[in-house]
């Protein structure tokens, strides 16, 4: 089959759009296919996004799980700038000043 049949062919079998439908609780599961596409899993948030045809639904990002470790140091028993960070790394390592 030639290429632009396939594509035709491709293109007639693609859907309009996906629907859903919403429940009494205003509850609306959301398609295997979008949920792929968003990567999004059980316990994760979504955001609505007003747009001037609609909403835009977006995976709401949240706290960034990396944040509490921003900065250099303060880790427990470590103090807090390069300094703190050199002892304590000599110290873990079993570094001496006669070394």
């Amino acid at each position: 089959m030639p290429v632009q049949a396939k594509a035709a062919l491709a293109h007639r079998a693609a859907p309009k759009g996906i629907s859903a439908k919403i429940t009494s609780k205003g509850q609306v599961t959301i398609p295997a296919a979008i949920r792929k596409s968003l990567g999004v899993k059980p316990g994760d948030r979504l955001r609505f996004e007003p747009q001037k045809s609609g909403f835009r639904v977006v995976r709401h990002a949240g706290e960034n799980p990396f944040e509490k470790w921003r900065g250099i140091g303060g880790f427990p028993g470590m103090g807090k700038g390069r300094e703190a960070i050199v002892a304590y790394f000599r110290e873990m390592r079993g570094h001496d000043d006669l070394d």
